[in-house]
């Protein structure tokens, strides 16, 4: 075992926030996702490895593998392992100093204080002191980041947030169930009423004007009213490849609360 190994489960934009903070303080995490991830901010999601098998994020290395030796060796040459397994059924069969629940899934899928020393929850879904040992706040706001060590975060309010202005309208969702073609992929500009996609010869179309920040991959099979990707009213392109703020806060997080547990355990070590 890798001293103080980090499972985390989920490889999404605000996962990889995390990832990206305790892989530059030095800790090793080994990711797990399912099986086909529903990626939308492709560029800064290190579950696209899923797909692709090697990605970089900034200036991060992440491959895909198999098995649990195969991740250890990964760690040795500073790459992040991604490795598929839903139900988190190989965190139980290594003895992991912590796991976090990186899903956002809005619920607890099954992360418990029993599958390592300490544990983790992100965003809605987890009591703190009960199913975890912490959690984090993922809504913006003024609480964004912040971690709780007892009681809970805020609950799912079902907006996105504001940027510029805009909520709802930056969010692109699927009319139609159906394979996706892409016609505006990440990193191109669009206009309000241009067509972005096309699912089943029906049209989608950009609410407002911007850059496309992320966007489901082609020929993803797509259902009505599912989110398929965002458009940013910034129109800065650069935005589309950094970790975004949010994510890097929720990471900040993340550091605090697995930083407090490395210290908790070397105290009782004394």
């Amino acid at each position: 075992m890798i001293d103080k190994l980090i499972a985390v489960r989920g490889g999404g934009d605000v996962a990889s926030g995390i990832i990206y903070r305790l892989h530059k303080a030095g800790f090793k995490i080994v990711v797990f996702e399912i099986e086909k991830p529903t990626v939308i901010r492709r560029k800064v999601a290190f579950a696209q490895t899923i797909y692709t098998n090697e990605t970089k994020i900034e200036d991060i290395k992440a491959k895909r593998v198999k098995t649990l030796k195969d991740a250890y060796k990964c760690l040795e040459d500073s790459i992040i392992p991604v490795i598929v397994d839903p139900k988190g059924e190989l965190i139980t069969k290594e003895n992991f100093f912590l796991v976090i629940d990186a899903i956002l899934a809005k619920k607890n899928l099954g992360t418990n204080k029993d599958m390592a020393e300490y544990t983790i929850g992100a965003g809605p879904g987890f009591m703190a002191g009960r199913d975890v040992d912490a959690v984090i706040e993922t809504n913006r706001g003024h609480k964004l980041g912040r971690v709780f060590y007892n009681g809970k975060t805020d609950a799912n309010t079902g907006i996105p947030g504001n940027i510029n202005g805009f909520t709802k309208e930056r969010v692109i969702r699927a009319n139609n169930n159906g394979k996706i073609k892409v016609i505006k992929d990440i990193g191109s500009f669009v206009k309000k009423d241009e067509t972005i996609a096309i699912i089943d010869d029906i049209e989608v179309k950009a609410k407002i004007k911007g850059v496309i920040r992320g966007m489901i991959k082609n020929d993803f099979y797509v259902y009505k009213g599912m989110k398929i990707g965002d458009v940013d009213p910034r129109g800065v392109k650069e935005y589309c490849y950094k970790i975004s703020g949010k994510a890097l806060a929720v990471g900040g997080g993340a550091l605090e609360a697995v930083c407090k547990f490395v210290s908790e355990k070397k105290n009782e070590a004394l």
